[in-house]
């Protein structure tokens, strides 16, 4: 561990922070004044009812009825009720301006740009959602999207649930399986689909798949077709979209009021297992959520320009779109981060201003290795958070941003997930940041730490929970009478408590490491190791580019097996062999190095690109891998199977 940190705010930022902004709020309304973090944040999770209240008070939530009470039920969980009397409308909290200030930049990897105001904006939406009503759309009904991260997605969305209709979405490189796995649980009425897309150079047809789509799902009244690649495409028994939002004046944008818990977005599991989880989340908390997560623990200000490279299959676009809510602009971008060069998201932080740039572990990691060096290249001028997901962010890459990014920006580590649209822990604007882990738990998120007896720990590896009910917790899953698969799901290994499936660890500092999934966790001769601890060492090997790492039972044990693939042009030899293996033993333990070592070409990985390990472990053990449509590149599991390397 360092002995300093990577990054501390001046004073000058944090005093401009709406953290402090915030604090200062509770001293003057509330009559609470807390020395710093650690305290806020206790007083946060030990006074649930006064805390989530102050949230709705500060951000300024909109709403035809705010009800008096916060927390009903007790706080049961799962159970708990959130400001069961209020009325409100997502969709009207995210559209509060109605000026000309840009709220969209929607950039496509042929380089096309269009951009939307807020006045804009609100046009559009009211259009299309007196679209829908005049097709019969109507509150509860499920509208679901097979489309690209471009303005008419998120256009859709927000006049969907203006409606108080539930929005579903998936990104257009799901196959047809993959879609109806999904989309047919739901049954919606209305489905959105694009023409195509673009990706690595490629224009990409999608038309056969949505045909197929629309003719497997029953409930589809009206198929509503976005050109993306031909502003000409038509197919047959579709509504274009100019059809849908018509012509002539502008008909006023009615927002319905409904109950905090009404069903906003249905997200999916990642289906590795079998068919996805139907995920139906609030309104009510997903508003409250992302509005406390990104006025305070990412800054994000009206004069904010936030990008999250995401498609619209993965949680981090309904995250991204609730920027809109704090006034920001969003830069939404569709195709490859690397095409044409590896510098294409970096010019874009330059060309459109960004000041808040998210993307995956995976990505900087891939940058470094491509030799990329923002500093030197690039004026990054407003750039002053990096967000990071979808796996641990190494000690490496945490370097490598300080380095060759910025010196003075705050880089947060986040982790929360599809099952709760939001972060159990992340970032904080006046906090430092130590090399490799996250900076702090999120305001009234209970998380701990729990070893194998139910016990709370620090500074030791264990199982991540959540004590005490949050808003964002999902009302549940679609079908599943008597909430049981739910239950399984969250709270079976302990009665009233969420298991996220994380295996993490509290710091000194305060802040959390996550070591990876649960689920993966490795179990050597009885020692648990978490994956991210061996893929952080691999990662300090020039000619390595990635790594999966999965345990093989062998000899009434379990051996550690990695899978590398090599820079190209380069072969596994005993040399490097032993590199990676003196490499780990040196910085970790010798319960850690792999037992075998194998080169692969490609690793498979789900569509939010997290590496799926479980299903490279069932292919080396010989089991079927139920649902290989959850994966965007099924045909790397050939590559594990029948190796005559793990037989001996």
């Amino acid at each position: 561990m360092t002995s300093q940190p990577l990054w501390r705010p001046s004073a000058a930022r944090i005093s401009k922070s709406n953290m402090l902004a915030y604090a200062r709020f509770l001293d003057a309304e509330y009559g609470r004044l807390f020395p710093d973090y650690a305290a806020l944040h206790q007083w946060s999770v030990n006074c649930p009812e006064d805390f989530w209240r102050s949230i709705w008070d500060f951000t300024g939530v909109r709403c035809a009825q705010p009800g008096r009470r916060v927390l009903a039920d007790g706080a049961h969980f799962p159970g708990a009720r959130w400001f069961p009397d209020a009325r409100l409308n997502f969709a009207e909290n995210l559209l509060r301006r109605r000026d000309d200030a840009i709220a969209l930049v929607g950039r496509l990897e042929n380089g096309a740009r269009r951009t939307l105001t807020y006045a804009q904006l609100h046009d559009a939406v009211a259009r299309v959602a007196a679209g829908l009503r005049a097709r019969g759309v109507a509150s509860g009904d499920r509208v679901a999207a097979f489309m690209p991260n471009v303005p008419e997605t998120l256009i859709a969305m927000l006049a969907t649930t203006s409606i108080g209709a539930v929005w579903s979405s998936c990104s257009p490189d799901f196959g047809t399986t993959g879609v109806l796995d999904r989309f047919g649980q739901i049954a919606p009425k209305v489905l959105f689909a694009c023409d195509g897309y673009h990706y690595n150079g490629k224009a990409i047809d999608t038309l056969p798949r949505v045909r197929e789509i629309a003719a497997h799902i029953a409930s589809i009244d009206t198929l509503v077709l976005v050109p993306v690649l031909d502003a000409e495409t038509c197919l047959p028994g579709a509504l274009a979209w100019e059809a849908l939002m018509g012509s002539g004046p502008v008909p006023e944008l009615r927002f319905e009021q409904l109950p905090f818990a009404h069903p906003l977005y249905i997200l999916y599991s990642s289906g590795t297992t079998g068919v996805p989880k139907c995920i139906v989340h609030s309104a009510g908390g997903t508003l409250l959520q992302h509005l406390k997560e990104h006025r305070l623990h990412v800054d994000l200000k009206p004069d904010d320009t936030l990008f999250y490279f995401t498609t619209c299959g993965w949680m981090m676009w309904n995250w991204l779109a609730s920027g809109l809510a704090s006034g920001a602009t969003l830069v939404l971008y569709d195709g490859s981060p690397f095409h044409p060069a590896p510098e294409t998201l970096i010019d874009l932080i330059d060309a459109e201003g960004i000041s808040i740039f998210g993307t995956s572990a995976k990505y900087l990691s891939a940058l470094e290795k491509a030799g990329v060096t923002p500093r030197a290249s690039h004026r990054l001028a407003r750039l002053h958070t990096v967000l990071s997901t979808g796996s641990p962010l190494s000690h490496e890459s945490f370097r490598y941003v300080y380095r060759d990014f910025k010196d003075d920006l705050c880089l947060a580590s986040i982790s929360g997930g599809t099952d709760i649209v939001s972060c159990f822990v992340l970032g904080n604007p006046c906090l430092p940041v130590w090399e490799g882990e996250i900076q702090c738990r999120g305001l009234g998120m209970a998380v701990a730490i729990w070893n194998d007896a139910g016990a709370p720990v620090v500074g030791e590896k264990g199982e991540l929970v959540c004590t005490r009910p949050f808003p964002s917790c999902p009302i549940g899953f679609w079908n599943d009478p008597g909430d049981r698969k739910f239950t399984e799901a969250y709270f079976s290994r302990w009665t009233g408590i969420w298991a996220q499936g994380d295996y993490g660890e509290i710091t000194p500092h305060g802040g959390l490491v996550i070591h990876g999934r649960s689920d993966a966790v490795l179990n050597p001769g009885g020692v648990r190791i978490g994956t991210a601890e061996i893929y952080r060492q691999v990662e300090k090997i020039p000619a390595v580019l990635e790594s999966v790492c999965i345990g093989q039972d062998w000899d009434d044990d379990v051996r550690v097996v990695l899978f590398v693939v090599l820079r190209s042009g380069l072969a596994l030899d005993d040399a490097l062999r032993d590199r990676i293996r003196a490499t780990i033993r040196a910085n970790a333990t010798p319960r850690h190095v792999p037992a075998r070592i194998v080169q692969v070409t490609d690793i498979p990985r789900t569509r939010s690109g997290k590496i799926a390990e479980l299903a490279v472990r069932q292919i080396v053990h010989d089991l079927p891998v139920k649902n290989t449509e959850a994966l965007a590149n099924p045909e790397a599991l050939d590559l594990y199977r029948g190796l005559s390397a793990l037989r001996n």
